[in-house]
């Protein structure tokens, strides 16, 4: 069965970018049959922690992800430990006592000399006395993986055929000297241990998975499929970070944007789909292609996310609707109808609770154009107002003064909500009730 895996590390909030690799993988396990893992990769004890792998939890909970497993890197150091033990054995994990200002100079040395800034393996020239001495300096190892100098190849399941040559890149640190992990082993032995088929990431990580492939390969694991999707950049084509508070899905939540609408946007950004509102995962799920995903980047608008949540609010019905009205605080005996009054006019559900005031007030009226003012408290019909009150009025209305068009209709808006724009009041005056009318008619607060 297919396993897909997003393996964030709980060291800040996830942002859209993140949500992007995440439904991918989502979205694969379903319309495949599969499964999806959520991995925290939390081994960097100082940054990582329990609120960030709980807002994780959460975040993923609204986008609509229900993760089929759950497994933490932290919990798994046994496992990685063997693993590097095993590379060591067979050779392909080597001690190095460098400290960075020492590779900081070779590099700028090779670079000046026109060579490849890459390790030049120095340290596989130590013998035992070299390393003990070092260490008897007070120097602590740092490890890396002796990388056999060839090219390793893939068929990617977004971009085709794929390769890195492997000659040309340094061998990477596996272990800091602090004996902490980096990202690679353990993320490639977790991959082996949990049964991931299929690695579905940011392209950031094409040659990541060079590396990868070859300690797969040395720990006898099998290798995943994998995929590198292109990424969501902003419009200026500015990169991602969790340091983008205000496109963290927290933030979006909390803003009032429908999970839909930031799926739909972190999804089909930059795919063969025209990126539009797509209200549930299942349909969502058919959409994508990741053999059709572009290899440009995909560069959005978040002012395209306002629009996607625009029309889904304009398409929703009231029983969706209905238990977060309550939550605003909107009498339950009136949401229905207030709601077909103002929904045309939100561009988030959380915005109901500003026309709720101007219904129910106090608000302060602005009174123009005395003499239609004055015929509207003169005509002002008895209760009950209903679906054709408000034609009728501004009929009498217009009838006694000669004023239409925007010359009836604007003195009356204003008179009645304060407001030079806003919902049709043909439905907001039944809600506003003509005692609360007439009080605003006059002038005023009500």
């Amino acid at each position: 069965m297919t396993l897909v895996r997003f393996a964030p590390s709980p060291t800040g909030y996830l942002h859209i970018g993140n949500a992007r690799p995440a439904l991918l993988n989502a979205l694969f396990a379903r319309r495949t049959g599969g499964r999806f893992l959520l991995r925290l990769d939390d081994t960097d004890p100082e940054r990582s922690t329990e609120a960030f792998a709980q807002a994780i939890r959460e975040d993923l909970a609204w986008l609509g992800i229900a993760p089929d497993l759950f497994a933490r890197q932290s919990d798994r150091k046994a496992r990685h430990d063997a693993a590097a033990d095993r590379l060591r054995a067979a050779g392909r994990l080597y001690p190095c006592y460098e400290t960075q200002e020492e590779l900081e100079r070779r590099r700028r040395r090779q670079l000046g000399r026109g060579q490849p800034p890459i390790y030049d393996r120095a340290a596989l020239q130590l013998s035992a006395e070299d390393r003990a001495a070092l260490e008897a300096e007070g120097r602590r190892p740092h490890w890396r993986f002796l990388l056999e100098a060839r090219e390793v190849a893939w068929d990617d399941l977004v971009r085709g055929p794929a390769h890195v040559d492997c000659a040309s890149l340094s061998d990477p640190v596996l272990i800091r000297a602090d004996g902490s992990y980096l990202y690679t082993l353990p993320s490639v032995v977790d991959d082996a241990d949990l049964g991931v088929t299929h690695v579905i990431r940011g392209e950031d990580h094409v040659t990541n998975t060079g590396v990868q492939v070859q300690i797969f390969e040395a720990l006898g694991a099998a290798v995943p499929v994998f995929g590198h999707h292109n990424l969501l950049t902003t419009a200026d084509g500015e990169g991602l970070s969790k340091r983008l508070g205000h496109l963290s899905l927290r933030g979006l939540r909390e803003a009032g944007y429908e999970p839909a609408a930031v799926r739909s946007l972190a999804v089909l950004t930059g795919s063969a789909e025209a990126v539009r509102a797509v209200p549930d995962l299942d349909t969502l799920a058919a959409l994508v292609d990741l053999g059709e995903i572009s290899r440009a980047p995909a560069r959005f608008d978040p002012a395209e996310l306002d629009g996607l949540n625009a029309r889904l609010v304009h398409a929703m019905p009231y029983a969706e609707v209905a238990p977060r009205l309550a939550e605003l605080g909107i009498p339950q005996d009136r949401a229905e109808a207030f709601w077909l009054a103002v929904q045309p006019n939100l561009a988030r559900v959380s915005e109901a609770r500003d026309w709720w005031r101007v219904v129910a007030g106090p608000i302060e009226p602005v009174i123009t154009e005395e003499a239609v003012i004055a015929a509207a408290r003169e005509t002002l019909p008895p209760e009950p107002f209903g679906s054709d009150t408000w034609k009728a009025w501004t009929a009498e209305i217009r009838n006694r003064t000669g004023a239409k068009g925007r010359g009836l209709f604007m003195p009356l808006r204003l008179a009645l909500t304060g407001l030079e724009h806003g919902p049709d009041l043909a439905g907001l005056l039944p809600l506003i009730g003509r005692d609360r009318a007439e009080r605003r008619l006059a002038g005023g607060a009500a």
